[in-house]
């Protein structure tokens, strides 16, 4: 079958601020899908004596009921909820945190033109300080931005009001690029202009399809001239 081709990268001059979610954007989803479904199953299996197949749909069951919410992305609820030391186990596996293939080099593209760069993500604070330490990109940002400053998700209308209270920018000139449907509809409705997905958030998966609006399967295309 023949690749489709992304749709024609944005018109530049029309861009001041590129923001960028983190995981699936420019880091592998395949770690943070490695280490909810698999990872932590297994390790709370084994703290409660339990076969993997007996604590699974209480899992699904606890991640459902947060998906959308700001304790989805919590470590500290998680902590709570299943009795584990998240943070702990994310240390120990931050050497599996890697960025997609090709994010850096077009982030640093990005910035040859001109553009201020946002990393803004809805990873708690601690994740994204190991995933900063562990790949080393910090430096490529003008604002590193987490949503539990904002005390709302990417998801929700408020996170958007707060964010251009906290850091001013025009809707209208900013480029904003997620891998979540949920949370590109909700920064349409906030009124930002250019919104693109990415379709292979997940390096071991191939791409989805995507109908919502332009995407691309990676970072550069995206950020492409």
């Amino acid at each position: 079958m023949d690749r489709i081709m992304p749709p024609s990268p944005p018109d530049w001059d029309e861009i001041d601020t590129v923001m960028l979610d983190m995981d699936g954007t420019i880091l592998d989803l395949a770690y943070d899908n490695w280490f909810w479904q698999e990872h932590i199953p297994r390790e709370v299996a084994q703290e409660r004596g339990q076969e993997l197949h007996a604590v699974r749909p209480e899992l699904e069951d606890r991640f459902e009921a947060a998906f959308g919410t700001l304790n989805w992305y919590c470590l500290d609820h998680w902590s709570r909820e299943l009795a584990l030391d998240i943070a702990s186990r994310k240390r120990a596996t931050q050497h599996r945190v890697t960025p997609l293939a090709g994010a850096v080099d077009a982030i640093e593209q990005a910035r040859r033109r001109g553009h201020s760069v946002w990393l803004v993500t809805n990873a708690h604070p601690l994740t994204l300080e190991i995933k900063l330490e562990q790949t080393g990109i910090a430096g490529l940002f003008d604002q590193l931005l987490s949503s539990h400053d904002f005390d709302a998700p990417k998801e929700h209308p408020a996170f958007w009001s707060r964010l251009r209270e906290r850091v001013p920018h025009d809707p209208d000139r900013s480029l904003f690029v997620d891998d979540s449907l949920r949370v590109r509809h909700a920064a349409r409705a906030a009124g930002y202009r250019h919104v693109w997905g990415i379709s292979r958030p997940d390096s071991r998966h191939p791409p989805s399809t995507m109908d919502d609006g332009p995407a691309g399967e990676s970072l550069a295309e995206v950020l492409r001239d």
